[in-house]
């Protein structure tokens, strides 16, 4: 509390001189996953266009582990001087349920800044694995209980809670097998290492399109545009079932309000530029713009969603 207090109050003391230096050097964009996943792709996205438009460096730093935890931590114990930020997808949100320890808060230690986008999940299968649809897979499985698996970006994350909702809701049993985020889970699915995956449809976009996985549905309320023929898990037989993913912007607590407040105008601006719009929308991400506030009130609301999902599934992670 005492550390948090002092950095408010040198924030508070430096912010007119922040508004007007910063950035005064390149600025750091932790992503809490390995490259090449969803959260990733839209984060170098915004990297490149906030180096256009604010005229410093922004670069990405993948520090992945601990379904996002290990990321978090560090961008937490950074100086808040606006020159180390975060990105998060909706694990930022899980991991209070799911984790009886955590290193740090979500809401003491994090200066909200905006939510990024919105947008949606696929269950792709290897192209050996005889099953094309929901309705084979949920067949398959019951005829080999325990046997068929899937990968996600790492235990208690979304992915992994996606894959533990289809099995409490269609009786199932499968195996889940964990990596450092979604783009380690979806090669391995390319390598035939495992069954299925739950990841982005950001990250997964490519391997469908080159053939190297099949998409099975995806796993928001509505279709991918891109793969039109792909259908929802719960217009596959599953009513119901719906998981939504979301990417946000984050800086540490203490941070110059000048400085969220030009990050927050900035942001909007890179994300809904046409080039960045498009490209997002193409792999099933719309921009979504908040302010602080909003964000934060957000977040409070998926919090406890998922506190009851977990809850529900009896799931923990040590």
């Amino acid at each position: 509390m005492k550390r948090h207090l002092l950095a408010v109050a040198v924030a508070m003391i430096a912010a007119p001189v922040a508004a007007q230096t910063w950035p005064a050097k390149p600025v750091r964009i932790i992503v809490p996953f390995a490259p090449g996943g969803g959260v990733d792709t839209v984060t170098r996205l915004l990297a490149q266009k906030l180096t256009e438009q604010v005229g410093g460096t922004f670069v990405v730093d993948n520090r992945a582990g601990a379904a996002g935890m290990v990321g978090a931590e560090l961008a937490a114990k950074a100086p808040p001087d606006g020159h180390t930020l975060f990105t998060s997808a909706p694990e930022f949100s899980i991991n209070p349920s799911v984790r009886s320890k955590m290193p740090y808060d979500p809401f003491r230690d994090f200066a909200y800044i905006s939510q990024l986008t919105s947008g949606q999940f696929m269950l792709a299968a290897h192209p050996s694995v005889p099953v094309k649809t929901i309705r084979q897979l949920v067949a398959l499985a019951k005829s080999r209980p325990g046997q068929l698996n899937y990968g996600s970006s790492g235990s208690g994350g979304i992915n992994h809670l996606a894959g533990e909702l289809l099995q409490s809701m269609t009786g199932i049993r499968w195996v889940h097998v964990p990596f450092k985020g979604a783009a380690p889970a979806t090669t391995a699915l390319m390598g035939g290492q495992i069954d299925f995956v739950f990841a982005s449809t950001t990250g997964l976009i490519g391997a469908v399109k080159s053939g190297k996985v099949r998409p099975i549905a995806v796993t928001g309320p509505k279709r991918f545009s891109e793969l039109p023929e792909t259908p929802t898990i719960a217009e596959s037989g599953v009513t119901g079932y719906s998981v939504t993913g979301w990417y946000g912007f984050y800086a540490p607590a203490g941070t110059p309000g000048t400085v969220i407040k030009r990050l927050n105008e900035e942001a909007r601006k890179a994300l809904f530029s046409p080039e960045v719009k498009d490209r997002l929308e193409k792999t099933g991400n719309e921009p979504v713009v908040s302010s602080p506030e909003e964000f934060a009130t957000f977040m409070r609301t998926e919090i406890e969603k998922w506190a009851k999902v977990v809850k529900a599934a009896n799931i923990r992670v040590e």
